[in-house]
């Protein structure tokens, strides 16, 4: 199986990109995203001046609980950066979701309570409310923490949208707000 089928069977669609648009932004940009990938884990992320944005991460069932996902964590700890990550709130008929949440703050990672974010699921075209976790050696605001998300939609979600969705993406003032 392919890393593509590995990720589309455990992510849920609302929260997957077309095949096409992870291969476009790994070939198109070269020097921010990139797949980290082995038979028992696969890591799709993008690097910027300042922060690690982690768009998919994926441990193999037969493989969790064996520090492979903290060890990719710390990758990117190492780079000494701050790392945003994406994720579902807890959903009662879903225990991953849960594990997920307790995996990251043992990690040391945070959610920020300002930000709203309406992830634009383009593959169901729908809409999905989204926490934003991050980890840094030092507190960061959520102005900060909004610019970072700015350019990880407009760069990262929106990328092709339109050539590879048909649609434009909608404005990233409807999508990410600091609430107040």
């Amino acid at each position: 199986m392919d890393w593509f089928q590995r990720l589309n069977e455990y992510f849920p669609v609302e929260e997957m990109k077309a095949k096409e648009q992870i291969e476009a932004l790994l070939k198109e940009k070269p020097n921010n995203y990139y797949k980290d990938e082995s038979d028992l884990h696969i890591m799709m992320y993008a690097e910027y001046e300042q922060f690690v944005f982690v768009d998919f991460l994926w441990v193999s069932e037969k493989a969790r609980g064996k520090g492979i996902g903290k060890k990719l964590i710390q990758q990117l700890k190492d780079k000494q950066k701050t790392i945003i990550l994406e994720v579902e709130p807890v959903d009662e008929n879903n225990e991953d979701t849960e594990k997920r949440l307790r995996f990251y703050f043992r990690e040391g990672f945070r959610i920020s309570e300002a930000i709203s974010y309406q992830f634009q699921a383009l593959v169901s075209h729908s809409e999905t409310e989204l926490d934003i976790m991050y980890w840094d050696a030092q507190e960061k605001t959520d102005e900060q923490l909004l610019d970072y998300m700015v350019t990880i939609y407009e760069e990262i979600h929106s990328y092709n949208q339109k050539k590879i969705y048909g649609y434009e993406p909608k404005p990233t003032s409807e999508v990410l707000k600091i609430e107040a």
